[in-house]
């Protein structure tokens, strides 16, 4: 036998080399055979996946018009890897009328990784995007003494109109969070930033394509892989129709030039919303292209807030509008009823004076139309203290609530969960614990929250919620939701509110007394019978705000209305003439009052509105 620790040695070292070879041979299968990072790289080397962008889907009104299409655009994209060292820079500049600094300036960006996670000397990296046909035009002719540089077509938003900007949005450049979130967005994508542009985002953007090209040892394309097998074709974004009606949203920025405010119209029996306008607005081209960034900034710092949709998140008290709610709820929980009598002393009534001189006392249908502060404080004052006030102001508290949940249900207070208008503000309809904190809770009652019997003092409503109370009235005890999409049914989105549909009889009479013989009385429609109620919405930063809600026909409405126009006076003056106006464009086609609409649309009441 052999006695040489050598000679046993060998078994350790052959045993040490067959695991090497076994662990070898183990990753080679799993590199080549599992893990196919590597066969992907290797593929990058030799092919190039140039990603084919589907064209935005179109966006129409409510009758077929278009409001939103397409207009081509170009973008330079460059491989560095295929560049070389003796790349002409300065005839590429002279090409795109760029200097060497703008062109150094933009490599530095490329090749930040903190700024382009994505760069790579393989693949194709941005250089300059939004160009026009005349911007690329020089470069395209001589294209080919510049290797590593593509031209590739994509769409820009363009617009038939000069209005519904807030209603539509905009597209823009997406952001890192943008690409963190979903991996459908690459660097130097677009995407919808607000609207319906960023509702329907999924829905508009289509897929991309891509087609994958093939490379030759040194770099130089070859043209198409396995002759197209493994391409994509890119599919086209869904057409988006909208509930607006693009001529009565013309006419609503038309009678709110020079002016700040909004105004929205909704059709009652189905939720749709016909206008949406707010002003200051801007022209949507403004926000398209290069110039994109520079007039997003402009607007942004204008005083006059035009990037603030005031129709979904201004917020204002709702002013003598709120009667008609605080008839419904005083009636329903059996406070008045239509024969109630309230004595009314106009301008010496205490503690809440009358603005109007009429007859004492007054019912229902005589409050309504003469608009009487003090019959509405009567009511509230008389609901309130129902069940007396109880020990701790206990009773007193839970009626309050009961009348603010009453309200709740009218939509006011909250924002709308089930629509697609995302850009909303809640307004507020004050509760008990807001009070309590302000006075404990036995240290307040009906008479030191008497301000809001007649909409004013903590409650604060936004014009779409306004819209909205005048669409559930006219349609008797309920609403649809809001919404902005013609296509999405929103008909099982029902609101119904716990009042008796006789109650709207009584209101709807009185509104409609409103228009015939109360403050809407100088604004008739020629054949059509408006129902309405006019607001003075007290501001404690400057002149009052006008308000007004309606609906028409009265016998069948098919258009329901609210309109603030911010410093203005009396609803009466400003509010009421606009939102007439709108009704008739929307039931008849056009504007007959021609002397009425001149004034109104040549109103400057605010000078430092600018025109975007």
């Amino acid at each position: 036998m052999i006695n040489d620790k050598f000679y046993r040695r060998r078994f350790v070292i052959s045993g040490i080399a067959i695991v090497v070879v076994t662990v070898y041979i183990i990753r080679l299968f799993y590199l080549q055979i599992i893990d196919q990072s590597t066969k992907d790289q290797a593929d990058n080397n030799a092919l190039v996946k140039q990603t084919i962008y589907p064209s935005r889907g179109l966006i129409y009104d409510r009758n077929g018009e278009l409001l939103v299409f397409n207009q081509p655009i170009y973008e330079i994209t460059m491989t560095m890897r295929e560049m070389g060292k003796e790349w002409d820079t300065t005839g590429f500049c002279k090409c795109l009328k760029i200097s060497r600094a703008e062109f150094d300036e933009r490599i530095a960006e490329i090749k930040d990784r903190k700024k382009n996670r994505g760069y790579s000397t393989w693949t194709p990296q941005i250089f300059m995007s939004q160009l026009k046909k005349e911007d690329i035009a020089t470069l395209q002719e001589s294209q080919f003494l510049y290797p590593g540089i593509q031209i590739q077509k994509r769409t820009l938003r363009d617009y038939t109109y000069k209005a519904a900007a807030h209603v539509l949005g905009s597209v823009g450049e997406v952001n890192q969070n943008d690409i963190d979130r979903d991996s459908y967005y690459a660097r130097g994508d677009y995407s919808g930033r607000d609207g319906l542009e960023r509702t329907y985002e999924r829905q508009l953007r289509g897929e991309k394509g891509v087609e994958v090209l093939m490379r030759d040892s040194r770099g130089r394309m070859q043209g198409s892989y396995q002759d197209g097998a493994l391409d994509k074709k890119a599919k086209a974004g869904t057409d988006l129709q909208t509930t607006i009606d693009i001529q009565l949203q013309l006419l609503a920025e038309e009678l709110l030039a020079g002016k700040i405010g909004s105004a929205v119209a909704i059709e009652p029996k189905t939720g749709e919303i016909l206008a949406l306008a707010s002003n200051p607005g801007w022209n949507p081209k403004v926000l398209v292209g290069k110039e994109r960034s520079k007039n997003y900034s402009m607007l942004l710092k204008d005083p006059t807030k035009p990037l603030m949709n005031r129709a979904t998140q201004a917020t204002y008290p709702p002013g003598s509008t709120f009667k008609t709610i605080q008839a419904l709820v005083c009636l329903e929980q059996g406070a008045i009823t239509e024969n109630t009598l309230y004595p009314c002393s106009g301008p010496q009534s205490t503690p809440i004076k009358c603005t109007h001189h009429h007859g004492s006392p007054v019912a229902l249908d005589k409050a309504i139309e003469q608009s009487c502060n003090p019959y509405f404080w009567c009511a509230f004052r008389d609901l309130m203290q129902k069940d007396g006030y109880g020990k701790d102001n206990e009773d007193f508290r839970k009626r309050y609530e009961l009348w603010r949940e009453a309200v709740l249900e009218f939509g006011l207070g909250q924002r709308f969960q089930d629509t697609d208008l995302s850009e909303q503000s809640s307004g507020s309809i004050p509760t008990t614990k807001q009070y309590d904190r302000a006075y404990g809770k036995t240290g307040w009652k009906a008479i030191t929250v008497r301000s809001l019997s007649i909409g004013q003092g903590e409650i604060l409503t936004t014009p779409l919620q306004l819209a909205n109370q005048a669409a559930l009235i006219a349609n008797e005890g309920y609403y649809i939701t809001p919404h902005l999409n013609k296509n999405d049914s929103m008909l099982t989105h029902r609101h119904d509110v716990h009042i008796q549909k006789r109650y709207f009889e009584a209101v709807k009479d009185g509104m409609h007394r409103v228009m015939k013989y109360g403050t809407g009385r100088w604004y008739p429609i020629e054949d059509i019978e408006q129902a309405g109620k006019t607001g003075t919405a007290q501001n404690p930063h400057g002149k009052d705000h006008a308000i007004f809600i309606g609906f028409a026909p009265v016998e069948d409405p098919q258009i329901a209305v609210a309109v603030v126009v911010e410093n203005a006076g009396f609803g009466a003056t400003w509010a009421c003439p606009v939102a007439s106006m709108m009704m008739e464009q929307y039931l008849t086609g056009s504007v007959k009052r021609k002397d009425l609409k001149k004034k109104i649309t040549t109103a400057v009441l605010n000078e430092s509105v600018k025109k975007w």
